[in-house]
């Protein structure tokens, strides 16, 4: 059924899956049980690879006349495979199965639970949500458009995901990016930038890195933009211009205490505003349809946490609704 409760033909559906993330097995069987229960027979199946991340898996699935595509892997199969239904009306299930499963996180979707997942596929309905699309200028001069669902970063985070190692990230999931932080950050340098809000004039600025967020929600539960939505038709942003160690602890202490905790209670919203000024000096955020940025040299640029190396210039937009995602019935 619609989000408004009405009934849907059944679907043709198409699983769209990363091997080296997934039990195959255990999702065939899963996918299975939960088709037959909501009365759908029709489902075929379409793998990805190192050369494919499942962009072109989902446009066979497409070709075949899928109306339902489930999304089974990490959060880089979750945005190849929606970078494909953009603006299609068809409809994306979320099967999680990576490190941070950011987007299933941030829409309080299972997980660990590929039962629960599977049956939200095929018995769920359809929420509309924004799509981030960043059209990128690279150090080479060559230009890519590009979506994504949770967060694209400049800088720093960047970086971080740069330095990640792979073997940590395998043992630890997400503890692996402290690992990448207490090692990229000693290192980094601020850089100038001209950005642009809304259209608005340019503006000149020194910065660590901004972070441009369809949702705010990192792993480990960290609350970096709390007032974001996913279907505002806002990019939400955060300026990073921390000064030393000090600048750093006092971001830390916003992403996790603040928004995190003090947010929850008057008393506590009242002792944000007092810190107020403090904040705005190490991280200003701000609002907006879309967002162009400049760097004065290139730097590093990622989309939900995959690396897309040196860019020039990026200009990022929130493309309003354009992805319907199979969310819980109740």
């Amino acid at each position: 059924m619609t989000a408004s409760g009405t009934p849907q033909r059944s679907p043709h559906a198409a699983v769209v899956f990363n091997p080296i993330k997934v039990d195959i097995d255990k999702l065939r069987q899963s996918v299975a049980a939960a088709a037959a229960t909501h009365g759908c027979a029709h489902i075929e199946w379409f793998e990805t690879s190192e050369a494919d991340a499942g962009q072109h898996a989902t446009e066979r699935a497409l070709t075949a006349g899928a109306t339902l595509v489930l999304a089974a892997g990490g959060d880089g199969t979750v945005r190849a495979v929606a970078e494909t239904l953009r603006d299609s009306g068809v409809r994306l299930a979320i099967i999680p199965a990576g490190t941070g499963n950011l987007l299933a996180r941030n829409m309080q979707l299972p997980i660990g639970n590929l039962d629960a997942a599977t049956d939200i596929a095929f018995g769920g309905v359809d929420r509309a949500i924004d799509v981030g699309v960043a059209a990128i200028k690279r150090a080479d001069g060559e230009t890519s458009e590009h979506v994504f669902l949770v967060m694209a970063g400049l800088g720093i985070d960047a970086e971080l995901i740069a330095n990640t190692r792979a073997d940590l990230k395998r043992q630890l999931g997400w503890l692996a990016y402290v690992d990448a932080a207490m090692r990229a950050i000693p290192q980094s340098k601020p850089f100038g930038i001209r950005y642009s809000v809304g259209g608005r004039t340019d503006r000149p600025a020194h910065v660590s890195g901004i972070l441009v967020a369809n949702c705010g929600l990192l792993p480990g539960n960290i609350q970096l933009l709390p007032d974001a939505l996913l279907d505002d038709g806002i990019l939400d942003i955060a300026v990073l211009q921390p000064k030393g160690v000090f600048g750093w602890l006092t971001i830390w202490r916003r992403v996790t205490w603040e928004n995190g905790v003090l947010r929850r209670s008057a008393v506590g919203r009242r002792l944000i505003e007092r810190t107020a000024s403090t904040n705005e000096r190490v991280m200003t955020t701000l609002r907006g349809a879309d967002i162009r940025i400049v760097v004065a040299q290139p730097q590093q640029f990622e989309i939900d946490g995959d690396e897309f190396g040196r860019v020039r210039s990026v200009s990022l937009s929130a493309d309003s609704g354009a992805l319907l995602v199979r969310v819980p019935a109740t």
